[in-house]
């Protein structure tokens, strides 16, 4: 499978960290246009995390989401998994609790059966 040079990502991991990048954004628009706009400016000013960042940055998103908004992050990362699910037709079950478990899970297999089409 050919590799992006720029990314250094093969297309698949490349789509999936948009349809993460998408889950995330649509788990910050339910509380709001405006607190999403919030999150994404505060986890770029203080945690130093862009958007485009997140993929690869799981476990310092999760920690900057949990200094964010403390025992309601859970509800956060449980949304998105949710979204991440629904995204990519429901091949991996919830029963990952833990959120970079999950989507590294879903991860793996979602670019496991695009490479075989």
């Amino acid at each position: 499978m050919p590799i992006d040079r720029e990314t250094n990502k093969t297309p698949n991991t490349k789509d999936f960290d948009e349809i993460l990048l998408k889950s995330i954004d649509e788990a910050f628009f339910s509380l709001g246009e405006s607190v999403r706009q919030s999150i994404y400016f505060h986890l770029e000013e203080q945690f130093q995390i862009k958007r485009k960042q997140i993929p690869k940055n799981l476990k310092k998103f999760q920690d900057a989401i949990e200094k964010i908004f403390g025992s309601g992050a859970r509800f956060l990362e449980i949304l998105i998994m949710k979204n991440l699910y629904l995204k990519v037709g429901g091949s991996v079950q919830m029963d990952s609790v833990d959120f970079i478990s999950y989507v590294n899970e879903v991860k793996q297999t979602y670019v496991k059966s695009k490479g075989s089409d």
